[in-house]
């Protein structure tokens, strides 16, 4: 009998676990080793007195990515996962109290950016239509293509394809064209931000994001985000992928140019065909290999706040961003002047206002997450201040928008600075997002997903392709699936 090929999987984040699954869906043996008590990586969980907190990602876009992944192995992503479609989906709020709310229902959406531009109704379904196919072009064409060069990822592609893309345009430009409004035009931009860049400098093609939810709309698994984790992980046991949590990595073994398995912390060896990693891949390569490659352009940290609250609280949707004023001064203090903005732009979940089975009786669960720069640019910082000044910041806003708590009610209180992202998850310079995602950091131009030095070493996750994002980490352990069953016939 032939021994089946063994993965070893290094992180169970989402990318490893869908990874394992896929793998023993194609007859691998595979383990997972977690530095963790839990599975998730980012996606994780705080349960602290009867509040649960999801602690990074509160909404599920692409539900078809899942079902696809559970489809593999023949099993239906509803048996694992409830889910219920939040809709409205998304508030933006300005400081001078100015609102707007995102919705997959179009005439609720035709309403709410008439306000802002009246006459606009026409140019909306012009950008919904012309999103659609860039959406198309790039999911069925661009972001889940395996590519070793740029002329091979752009293969098949036509001109038209191309003009299409909108990658020589920036993504402001790119809603330019549809919305005159400046606020029609920062709330659609404000994805941004999460992709290590602005709206005047990421690619145009990134229009798909803002599209992608209005059109497939926002989703909250019952149980809040970590049960769509906890779901995937279910699948992958059993289907017999052997996760191991508790189980830290010290490093990745490589002999002849070959990556022969990993030494865990307490000195075991773990040989393995193929090792996979779903730690960052700069923290990957200077930590579990020893080596000096110069690291990736990452995407910002965050400061996250978990208030679990004895009441309810108003004025609050289950998710709500605040912009500030001078939308340009806050990306330029993010993303150029190393310090943390004078304006905030920051979001905050109410998901047990969708969900009670989340906090206790009449509790109520806050999540405030808040964009800052990488550790390296930040520089030596006082966290306890610099947290205590972000949080009466947060609150002043809340305030001043009728959704104030005062600290006595406040029950269950968790701050995460990007120190603490770093040293529980292993993210590079306490980026929140992974890599960044400018015009030359999509695909061929991203880290690879599988090492171009070290033979049967591969990448998952959202420093590698196709990106970051539950939804694409998700399509990248298929891409990185693809690549290792390639690689072994």
């Amino acid at each position: 009998m032939v021994r089946p090929r063994r993965a070893v999987i290094v992180g169970g984040g989402m990318g490893g676990l869908a990874l394992a699954a896929r793998l023993r869906a194609n007859g691998w043996a595979v383990a997972v080793y977690e530095a963790g008590p839990r599975t998730g990586g980012r996606a994780n969980r705080i349960e602290r007195d009867g509040y649960r907190f999801d602690t990074g990602p509160t909404l599920l876009n692409y539900p078809w990515v899942f079902e696809q992944l559970f489809a593999v192995a023949g099993r239906r992503l509803a048996d694992y996962v409830e889910l219920a479609e939040v809709d409205p989906s998304i508030r933006f709020i300005w400081p001078d109290g100015a609102e707007l709310t995102l919705s997959s229902r179009i005439g609720l959406l035709l309403r709410e950016f008439e306000r802002f531009e009246p006459g606009v109704g026409p140019r909306v379904m012009a950008f919904m239509t012309d999103a659609e196919r860039k959406y198309r072009l790039a999911f069925d064409r661009l972001a889940t293509r395996n590519a070793d060069g740029i002329l091979s990822w752009l293969r098949g592609l036509t001109p038209a394809d191309l003009l299409r893309s909108a990658v020589w345009r920036s993504l402001d430009g790119e809603l330019r064209r549809c919305f005159r409004s400046p606020r029609l035009r920062q709330a659609l931009g404000s994805y941004a931000m999460y992709l290590g860049g602005s709206p005047w400098d990421l690619p145009g093609l990134f229009s798909i994001l803002p599209y992608g939810e209005l059109a497939h709309g926002l989703w909250l698994p019952r149980g809040g985000m970590y049960a769509l984790v906890e779901g995937v992980e279910r699948l992958a046991r059993e289907l017999g992928a052997e996760i191991h949590t508790n189980a830290r990595v010290a490093r990745i073994r490589v002999a002849g140019g070959r990556a022969e398995g990993v030494e865990l912390a307490g000195g075991r060896f773990e040989p393995a065909d193929a090792v996979v990693s779903n730690v960052d891949v700069p923290t990957t390569w200077r930590e579990l290999l020893d080596r000096d490659r110069r690291p990736p352009r990452m995407t910002p940290g965050v400061v996250t706040f978990y208030w679990g609250l004895r009441d309810s609280i108003g004025g609050l949707d289950h998710h709500t961003i605040f912009l500030p004023d001078n939308v340009r001064a806050t990306y330029g203090d993010l993303l150029r002047r190393g310090r943390i903005p004078d304006q905030l732009a920051f979001y905050v979940c109410v998901a047990s206002a969708r969900d009670r089975s989340l906090a206790p009786p009449g509790g109520s669960t806050v999540f405030a997450l808040v964009p800052v720069p990488r550790l390296s640019e930040l520089g030596p910082i006082d966290w306890p201040h610099a947290t205590a000044d972000l949080r009466r910041r947060v609150r002043e806003r809340l305030r001043r928008h009728g959704a104030d708590f005062d600290a006595g009610r406040i029950e269950v209180e968790e701050v995460w600075t990007p120190e603490v992202w770093r040293a529980r998850y292993g993210l590079w310079d306490g980026s929140a997002f992974g890599a960044a995602h400018g015009l030359f950091e999509l695909g061929p131009f991203r880290s690879p997903n599988r090492d171009p030095d070290v033979r049967g070493l591969y990448y998952v996750g959202a420093s590698t392709v196709p990106g970051t994002g539950v939804p694409l980490v998700t399509l990248g352990a298929a891409m990185t699936a693809e690549r290792m069953l390639a690689d072994a016939h």
